[in-house]
């Protein structure tokens, strides 16, 4: 793979970081653990103008401006070790449910959707997604937008579309869609059925819309690919038990990971974690994002979740702080493992003596 980031990162680095991430992806260890470490620059030119704007909507909605920001930011980046320069272009987690029809609001850092499904007899044929959109055009113009800036530069994630679960929870509600897998169970597959259909189509069209450009795939987590990837979800699974998510959710994770050439899964919270044997029989399925919640920090809590997941020969994603990876060598093996974000690295000295000591793990 040509490296695409030439303005940002070597050719020789380029390459030894994309074997390690290769490595990760088969849950084994090239020359030692990728690690992602950023700096920001204390200086950067062409900052582009601050706007002031009426409303959240209006901020969100500015695409050419939010490019050009995009654009700087990663100028005012420095990518250290195996960091990737990517941009991925949000409009909320529940954008694809929009897109598919639901009304939609911004608030200052995210965005949801609005219920359109109040009776499956009389409401399901209003959620089909269309081209004429205005949310679809709005993502179809950030991506545009965000190209003009990235050749060479930094690559332009896939949007973050909730297929699945998370997306009948957007069109049902989820209280109400829990009480569905019982009472309407033949309603909620028939839905998942073509909601499935209309977000392949809508991954196909920005795929191609984007490695046309010569630009590597990746997504909200900056993981860099050259093929087919993205990342998996159901936050909604939390609400459910193992067998309700067998029965109508498991066939959809597995076919999404069948059409990709990579795959994470992002598992969300104690409450999703009685899922995770079955995700780790999913052959396809190459990595586990685990994440504990707020209130559940600290690796050594979770070391049976990693483990487990390394055991599997799944990658493993670390987010931990520096003052935990005595633990980390401890009790899990470099294969598969991916720190994603190291917490409390104070500079580019403590930076480098931490990966001196990621190198030396065996």
């Amino acid at each position: 793979m040509k490296n695409p980031f030439s303005k940002k990162i070597s050719d020789e680095s380029f390459e030894l970081s994309m074997r390690r991430y290769d490595a990760f992806f088969k849950g084994e260890v090239y020359d030692r653990p990728p690690v992602s470490i950023t700096f920001r620059k204390e200086s950067a030119t062409n900052k582009p103008e601050e706007k002031t704007y009426a409303a959240h909507r209006e901020r969100w909605m500015d695409v050419e401006q939010r490019a050009k920001e995009a654009s700087w930011n990663i100028d005012s980046t420095e990518y250290y070790a195996d960091a990737m320069p990517t941009y991925f272009p949000s409009l909320g987690p529940e954008i694809f449910s929009a897109i598919c029809g639901c009304d939609y609001s911004f608030a200052a850092d995210t965005a949801w959707s609005f219920p359109i499904i109040n009776d499956w007899e009389t409401d399901i044929n209003k959620t089909i997604m269309s081209r004429y959109n205005e949310y679809f055009i709005a993502m179809d113009k950030f991506i545009r937008e965000l190209l003009k800036y990235s050749k060479d530069k930094f690559a332009v994630g896939f949007p973050d579309f909730h297929a699945g679960g998370d997306h009948l929870a957007a069109l049902r509600n989820p209280q109400n869609l829990c009480t569905d897998l019982i009472d309407y169970p033949e309603f909620v597959k028939a839905k998942l059925k073509s909601s499935y259909a209309d977000y392949f189509k809508l991954y196909e069209y920005f795929y191609n819309m984007i490695t046309l450009e010569g630009e590597p795939t990746t997504g909200w987590i900056g993981l860099v690919v050259n093929g087919r990837y993205n990342i998996l979800q159901n936050d909604f699974s939390c609400m459910i038990s193992t067998k309700m998510f067998e029965e109508f959710f498991l066939d959809g994770i597995i076919d999404e990971c069948n059409r990709l050439d990579h795959s994470i899964y992002h598992l969300d919270g104690p409450d999703a974690v009685k899922h995770l044997d079955m995700l780790l029989e999913i052959k396809k399925l190459d990595a586990i994002q685990w994440l504990y919640g707020a209130g559940n920090e600290g690796f050594t809590r979770w070391i049976p979740v990693y483990q487990k997941i390394q055991k599997a020969r799944k990658g493993v994603f670390l987010d931990c702080d520096v003052n935990e990876l005595d633990d980390i060598f401890a009790y899990l093996k470099p294969d598969g493992v991916w720190f994603a974000w190291i917490r409390g690295i104070t500079g580019r000295e403590h930076a480098d003596k931490v990966v001196d000591r990621i190198k030396n793990w065996k």
